[in-house]
């Protein structure tokens, strides 16, 4: 038999609530749902204390109780509950749309789509915060189209004047990829605050266009720009690969007297482990002991990289072993530290310790592992780990995992069972693939894999000069000469020429850079004649 069900059995003692709402009630109602909870079914006996009360015709406690579905995870009943008010104003909209927008649901951002639709004919009377949330709906769905219908309600309704607006415009513009709209949003803007300006320099740096970034910032007036602004720049550079250039935007931040917060000691380092700089690094972690910052988990695992991508990997273990609180990064930054330093045994000795802390190794981390077992020539050992990804840690290999295994097995002269598992990946092989190939016939002197290998590469890389010139060695190696003569005479023929070696030092904290063949340094002559020097000193030593 169906039970009887009483309006008293849906309310608990704390969600006893007056008819009237007053700010007291929305307080008392928040507090209620604290106390017990924001499991469904509390949710459910919430809202039914407001239909049994006439809360439920207070749009603004609506609100709270879906803020409060969505934050618990229970989406769908949030959205029920909207659906169901027959007079929803512009902040129920708002906050249905807000809740929309956070989840990583497709479904739910279509449906965010609609919730805005359907608002304009309830009650068109948005405010500042209706076209922000629907803009980031836009940024969710990569929809430029619903992005620029937004943007002409901006207009329409006037508040294309106002900077919170703009700046979700530039932001939705820019994450769509569409740099030229949101220039023109931010040129037609009267005024500007930082918020403005930071948005589109971030926007050139998410796209890479940092030339861009930099013209910019070089634009804004030096009493505008934060330290926002100059990490925009510096992580734009260090992520482009021009270590150079970020940290010598860092080193004028710092002489502009901009206090650099954590985000930007990490571009910095960045920067430093690409160059090599080990003297810069180590004045950036003196910088950060002086002004007594605290070294978090990320700034640590910052350092570990640095230091080992500065050739300095005894001081990369000597702050791992420091540091108190360890993630999957502080464990896959050392070992890859150590594989590349050669330290193949060590590396792998150092997953062993990672596995028995109890820490769950990620995609990156058996990267790493395979790299060590390349280096040591640990093949059975490698191809275990490379099984184990999916039977212990249920990690779906990808295309760079396989191609650690072809190179583990390339490097150990297996060359006819690395290339049948580019054959039998679920991948098409890359260059990279190919390339290790390549490499390996060069090595142990295959001449079919390697002819087989640099067609593949002419295809993916043909004006990659290095895959010419392992094969036309080989064939050197071999005997072959005129198959290697012909190798170069192709590429002169196709108009591929041979990469100019480039090196850069770090001198008083100015990074110097040189290219084979470059004499645009002011000093050029100068160095010239002090390396043929010490050329001849080292002569004269030998004979």
């Amino acid at each position: 038999m169906w039970r009887r069900i009483t309006a008293q059995s849906f309310i608990p003692c704390q969600l006893h609530i007056r008819r009237s709402s007053t700010l007291s009630d929305i307080n008392r109602f928040l507090s209620s749902l604290k106390i017990q909870g924001t499991n469904l079914k509390t949710l459910k006996q919430a809202h039914c204390s407001m239909i049994i009360t006439g809360l439920h015709k207070d749009n603004l406690i609506v609100a709270k109780l879906i803020e409060a579905c969505s934050v618990a995870g229970h989406l769908r009943y949030a959205y029920s509950v909207f659906t169901h008010q027959p007079f929803p104003n512009t902040y129920l909209h708002n906050t249905m749309i807000r809740a929309l927008s956070l989840v990583d649901e497709p479904n739910a951002h279509s449906v965010a789509v609609l919730v805005y639709r359907k608002f304009w004919s309830l009650c068109p009377k948005p405010d500042t915060f209706t076209f922000p949330f629907a803009l980031k709906i836009a940024v969710r769905l990569s929809d430029v189209w619903f992005g620029r219908q937004v943007h002409s309600q901006t207009v329409v309704s006037g508040f294309d004047s106002s900077v919170h607006v703009v700046t979700s415009l530039i932001q939705m513009y820019c994450s769509c990829e569409v740099l030229g709209d949101a220039r023109k949003v931010f040129d037609e803007m009267p005024v500007r605050d930082v918020t403005v300006w930071n948005a589109l320099l971030a926007g050139y740096g998410k796209v890479g266009e940092v030339d861009e970034a930099r013209r910019l910032l070089e634009m804004m007036p030096c009493w505008v720009r934060n330290v926002v602004s100059w990490t925009c720049v510096i992580s734009a550079y260090a992520k482009k690969g021009r270590a150079s250039e970020a940290i010598e935007v860092f080193q004028r931040m710092v002489m502009e007297d901009v206090e650099p917060d954590e985000v930007t000691l990490l571009a910095a380092l960045s920067a430093c482990a690409d160059l090599g700089s080990l003297e810069l690094g180590e004045r950036i972690c003196s910088y950060v002991d002086h002004r007594g910052m605290k070294r978090g988990v990320s700034l640590n695992n910052a350092l570990i990289d640095m230091y080992a991508k500065s050739g300095n990997i005894t001081k990369a273990l000597e702050v791992f072993e420091r540091v108190d609180e360890r993630n999957v990064v502080t464990w896959t930054t050392i070992i890859t530290g150590l594989a590349t330093h050669g330290l193949g045994g060590e590396a792998l000795t150092m997953f062993n310790r990672m596995v028995k802390a109890g820490v769950q190794p990620n995609s990156v981390t058996f990267i790493a592992v395979l790299s060590a077992c390349s280096h040591v020539g640990l093949v059975d050992l490698g191809k275990r780990l490379f099984t184990s990804m999916r039977s212990e840690y249920r990690i779906e290999p990808n295309i760079e995992h396989f191609g650690c295994l072809i190179d583990l097995l390339g490097r150990a002269g297996r060359l006819r069972e690395a290339e049948e598992v580019s054959k039998t990946m679920p991948f098409e092989a890359n260059a990279a693939i190919w390339g290790s190939l390549l490499a390996a016939s060069n090595v142990h002197h295959d001449v079919e894999l390697g002819e087989r290998a640099l067609n593949q590469l002419i295809k993916l890389e043909p004006n990659n000069s290095g895959n010419y010139m392992l094969l036309a060695n080989l064939y050197a190696d071999l005997g072959k000469w005129e198959e290697s003569r012909m190798m170069r005479k192709m590429m002169k023929g196709i108009g591929v020429k041979k990469m100019a070696g480039e090196s850069s030092i770090v001198v008083e904290n100015r990074v110097y850079r040189f290219i084979s063949g470059d004499f645009s340094h002011p000093h050029a002559v100068k160095i010239h004649e002090l390396l043929q020097e010490i050329d001849l000193q080292i002569q004269s030593n030998e004979i």
